[in-house]
């Protein structure tokens, strides 16, 4: 990107903004992942307590520092994904208690929008410390090696079966702003839905 996406603004709000709000809107009191203390002012931070490993890190950290056994994660810049969704990923993870819930969007898992339980966590430790930060990797790593089960589920299947009228098309929800380009972009389509 070359610059800070947490801090970027897409319709007057910053994206991490737009991240923590949907998290409040489901009644959490969200944290922020990684080594950032310049963004406690919008939420806690938590620090990585293995550096540098990207957002497997950032989860380890979260899960080490929670009390929580399920916990929700929601990367900064996906800001099409909508509520509704994570509302009913909790929901599920709460009927499952699988030991990951992660959608699945055209096949792919995104597993950076999921729920990880702490049971995972010295598996992602003992990852981090082999040098394995791939976040699907690792946890499916650690549900093979525990016999605890990952609940995947295809959003096409389950964004058909609900009625929450989204304005965003499904296949837009997990699309990340990367680059410049993806942000110039996400900022026309934002101006173009509120005129």
């Amino acid at each position: 990107m070359g610059r800070d996406k947490a801090l970027l603004a897409l319709g007057g709000r910053q994206l991490i903004e737009h991240a923590l709000d949907k998290l409040r809107v489901l009644g959490f009191s969200p944290l922020i992942a990684g080594s950032r203390p310049d963004l406690a002012h919008f939420a806690p931070a938590i620090s990585d307590n293995f550096p540098n490993a990207g957002p497997l890190g950032g989860i380890e950290a979260v899960l080490a520092a929670t009390n929580t056994e399920q916990n929700l994660f929601l990367p900064v810049d996906l800001p099409w994904l909508p509520v509704e969704l994570l509302r009913w990923i909790i929901d599920r993870a709460e009927i499952t208690n699988a030991v990951a819930t992660v959608p699945r969007l055209q096949g792919r898992p995104q597993p950076l929008c999921a729920i990880y339980s702490t049971a995972l966590l010295p598996h992602l430790r003992a990852a981090l410390a082999a040098g394995d930060a791939k976040v699907m990797h690792a946890v499916e790593r650690a549900a093979n090696a525990t016999s605890l089960r990952i609940d995947s589920f295809d959003v096409e299947s389950i964004a058909a079966a609900q009625s929450w009228g989204q304005p965003i098309p499904l296949h837009r929800w997990f699309e990340n702003i990367n680059t410049p380009a993806d942000f110039e972009k996400a900022a026309l389509q934002h101006s173009a839905r509120i005129h």
